[in-house]
């Protein structure tokens, strides 16, 4: 099986990549960066932790806060944000669909289901 992973880098930081898309999708889909999380299942602090990598690594934020548990309360994406994801997932999309010519079917043809058995370790 082919899969092409996309990351984006900031300097050293991955200011975008396959688990920080979902975790956007997540924020969008329940209005909080810690519920978002938990349907992730990862914590708080890892969640917090990947946002503000992403706030920091664009020219404006992609996702904004607001304390409280009122309506008003939580998480949700910014003009930004929602644009960064979907250019995201638009490129995610043309490069699985370009993945699918001849050197594809060729690595795909030539690798094996499962790897081999291990000999054991070299003397």
């Amino acid at each position: 099986m082919l899969k092409i992973k996309i990351q984006l880098y900031c300097g050293e930081d991955i200011a975008m990549g396959p688990g920080k898309a979902d975790l956007l999708d997540a924020i969008v889909a329940h209005g909080s960066i810690s519920a978002a999380g938990r349907a992730l299942g990862m914590s708080y602090r890892r969640a917090w932790l990947l946002v503000d990598t992403m706030n920091r690594c664009w020219d404006k934020p992609l996702v904004e806060t607001s304390p409280g548990r009122s309506a008003q309360g939580g998480a949700r994406l910014t003009e930004r944000g929602r644009d960064v994801l979907n250019a995201y997932r638009a490129l995610q999309a043309s490069l699985g669909e370009g993945a699918q010519g001849a050197d594809a079917i060729f690595l795909e043809t030539v690798m094996l289901g499962q790897p081999r058995l291990a000999r054991g370790t070299p003397d």
